[in-house]
């Protein structure tokens, strides 16, 4: 039997069934783009959602980063703890110490150091100019202003001293202080020096400093005044005391117990009212103010006398100081 051709409107009707068929599997399947042309069945994944998905994602671990500001470094640490020299720390690990330190007493070492000057070299070259000038006229600004113009410099340059005329007083204080070693050299170098006792070294070493004063006796009341304003007493006091101190140490006082600061005071007393004994003193040689120095260390014993010396300094300064104020024409 020979086979047939279809006839054409076989051919229609069987196309348009395989293309309702093919519409009908596109409607229940997703459509993926490229694929129908292809002629491949569509093959859909299954998608993944961030947010709602079932299985639980392990949370990422969070990055380690260093600090440089709060992570400690064990280097700085170990320092800190095994080599600090802070005496407040010493007690808390002493094994961890590199200095030695030594403990405190509660009275005086014989140890000695020079201390610093307080001038400083320009101050020095102006007051060493200015000092000149005192005996005619006084620890006053004008004195200040002719010794910097003889060193050369403006008559304004002694705006680097702080303290004004009481620092051509503080130089004077200083310069005769220091000028007691050698002093003390030329008194107790020899052998006959060495024999005497301490106290009359401490009687001529003070005696000596007395003399100090005699190139400007005329203004050493004035000097005095200046010392007493409430502003500088601090610093009156304070170089009273270096000047006990360095006589004691000159006439070779080891002692390192709580005598130490009687021996001072006392002395320190003493000095005070001689000196202003001798601002008075009209007698030759100032022999009145050597006989009132010798009884004065005669009755250092007595603590009521040295009291009553440190009061008669303290009243007699207070009422110069005033006394010259007013003739300044200061109302008080």
């Amino acid at each position: 039997m020979v086979p047939t051709r279809p006839s054409p409107s076989t051919c229609r009707a069987a196309a348009s069934r395989a293309a309702q068929a093919l519409s009908r599997q596109q409607q229940r399947q997703p459509h993926t783009p490229g694929s129908a042309a292809a002629g491949v069945p569509f093959v859909t994944q299954p998608r993944r959602s961030l947010i709602t998905s079932s299985r639980p994602v392990a949370a990422a671990p969070a990055p380690q980063r260093r600090s440089r500001f709060l992570q400690a470094s064990p280097t700085t640490t170990t320092t800190t703890t095994t080599t600090t020299t802070n005496p407040r720390f010493q007690k808390i690990n002493p094994s961890s110490t590199t200095t030695t330190t030594h403990s405190r007493r509660a009275y005086h070492s014989y140890d000695h150091p020079s201390p610093p000057s307080p001038f400083s070299p320009i101050e020095r070259i102006i007051l060493t100019a200015a000092y000149a000038h005192v005996p005619e006229h006084g620890f006053s600004q004008k004195a200040l202003a002719l010794g910097a113009r003889d060193a050369g410099y403006l008559d304004i340059s002694t705006n680097v001293l702080p303290d004004g005329v009481f620092s051509l007083v503080q130089w004077h204080l200083v310069s005769q202080r220091e000028a007691l070693a050698a002093r003390a050299e030329a008194l107790f170098g020899g052998e006959e020096g060495q024999r005497l006792g301490l106290g009359r070294k401490v009687e001529l070493l003070t005696w000596e400093r007395l003399l100090g004063n005699t190139p400007v006796i005329g203004q050493l009341q004035e000097a005095l005044a200046i010392m007493a304003q409430p502003s500088y007493v601090p610093g009156s006091l304070k170089e009273l005391a270096k000047l006990s101190d360095e006589i004691w140490f000159l006439v070779g006082d080891t002692s390192v117990d709580p005598s130490w600061y009687t021996k001072r005071a006392s002395l320190s007393a003493t000095y005070a009212s001689a000196e202003l004994f001798m601002t008075s003193d009209r007698s030759e040689g100032f022999v009145e103010t050597r006989k009132f120095l010798h009884r004065r260390l005669e009755e250092v014993h007595d603590v009521g006398g040295t009291l009553r010396s440190v009061g008669q300094w303290v009243g007699f300064t207070a009422s110069a100081g005033l006394n010259v104020l007013r003739s300044k024409g200061v109302r008080i």
